[in-house]
């Protein structure tokens, strides 16, 4: 997922707010700002001023932490 730009990750939704990470800082914006219905983990883009949940980038991500979780907890079984 590296690229130029900045990706914006949903860490939780807090009332209206939602609080956000991006290259390890963290921020809030209002869930009026982002154009359909966030949730937590959703990768957000900005454009002008909206945000813009982008499904190709949450899916993948999800992907990769389940892959990386798969093995944490068969105690050891390969």
């Amino acid at each position: 997922m590296k690229s130029s730009k900045e990706y914006i990750i949903i860490d939780r939704i807090e009332n209206n707010i939602a609080v956000c990470e991006v290259n390890e800082e963290i921020f809030k914006i209002n869930v009026n700002n982002i154009e359909g219905v966030p949730k937590e983990g959703d990768v957000l883009v900005k454009k002008d001023s909206i945000y813009y949940i982008d499904r190709d980038l949450t899916d993948k991500r999800k992907s990769i932490v389940e892959d990386l979780m798969k093995g944490m907890w068969n105690d050891g079984e390969k």
